[in-house]
């Protein structure tokens, strides 16, 4: 999606009978890199159920080695060489310890991970599994206590504090459980906030699209408490969108929400990696609005135990059962 300075290289990363050959989907995501490293954007990108994992990743040469779920192309042993970013953001080794001695706890277990573009992920476990800490860290919103944490190409303990402030004003959206709207402002002008405070220029065509989107037309004149729980996350929802950032991360947004009001906030946010290509994090207690995501990460005492494709509500329980969620 973004061009790097270095390359990213791809490897197999799961057992495949090189005898039975590849198959379609693999055949598709090794055209698709291809096609990427020859710079055509016309090619289709591959199905939603392709995920690259990093496997090693260079901070100093900014080069990424990446591996495609199912393997390679029969009788490849070698690489495929392209110089764009698969992974929209990422952890590698990363540990996060909260206080010290006796007191210790460890949040992050030297988890390595990361999320395609373009896609809409779930993360889910028990309580104190570590998956806000994951989130918050993948933000930019905390510090890990080792380890690497990257969105695109730009490693975050890189950084200093106001560049750190102007990435997450640029490249990242929130949504958050409680709304976090300004009161005396309009629905428009909190939605504009992120752009007013950045001394950005609005993109107009972009900000209809995105208002027509979360269906808010008819309530751009009114305050936060002239809204109805539901329309206020959905302005939430627009703020984040509003900067055309590269990666949103919404922590419970349902959380506070009626069943229907729920139910809009996760259409909207489908409807976004859908039609506008969003990449889209979400922190999650709810199998249900867990189904509306193409991936769900789940993670049990600071690890990631279990990685689903194509998620149902009944798939989702059955897993988190098995961790005593």
């Amino acid at each position: 999606r973004r061009d790097i300075s270095g390359r990213a290289t791809l490897t197999d990363c799961e057992s495949h009978d090189p005898a039975a050959g590849p198959t379609n989907r693999q055949r598709h995501d090794m055209r698709w890199l291809r096609a990427r490293a020859r710079g055509d954007e016309e090619h289709p990108r591959p199905t939603l159920g392709s995920r690259f994992e990093i496997v090693r990743r260079d901070r100093n040469a900014h080069t990424a080695t990446l591996a495609v779920a199912g393997g390679g192309e029969q009788g490849q042993t070698g690489c495929v060489n392209s110089p764009t970013t698969i992974a929209a953001a990422g952890v590698t080794d990363a540990l996060k310890i909260y206080g010290s001695g006796d007191a210790a706890v460890t949040a992050l277990d030297r988890v390595t991970i990361s999320f395609n573009p373009g896609q809409f992920t779930a993360i889910m476990g028990p309580s104190g599994s570590g998956k806000s800490t994951l989130m918050h860290c993948l933000a930019g919103l905390d510090d890990l206590t080792s380890g690497d944490v990257f969105i695109g190409d730009t490693h975050l303990a890189d950084l200093n504090d106001r560049e750190l402030t102007e990435l997450r004003r640029t490249k990242v959206g929130f949504i958050f459980q409680a709304f976090n709207l300004i009161p005396t402002l309009t629905a428009k002008e909190n939605i504009l906030l992120p752009l007013t405070l950045g001394g950005r220029d609005v993109d107009e065509a972009w900000f209809d699209e995105v208002v027509s989107t979360v269906g808010l037309a008819d309530r751009l004149t009114h305050r936060p408490s002239e809204l109805s729980g539901g329309q206020q996350q959905r302005v939430a929802a627009a703020r984040a969108l509003a900067s055309r950032p590269d990666i949103i991360f919404a922590d419970e947004p349902t959380g506070n929400l009626d069943s229907n009001s729920g139910g809009e906030i996760l259409q909207f946010m489908r409807h976004a990696v859908d039609a506008l290509q969003q990449t889209i994090i979400m922190v999650t207690h709810d199998a249900n609005a867990a189904a509306y995501a193409d991936r769900v990460v789940f993670l049990a005492d600071g690890r990631v135990v279990a990685d689903m494709d194509d998620p149902t509500a009944d798939r989702v329980l059955d897993t988190i059962k098995t961790l005593g969620g």
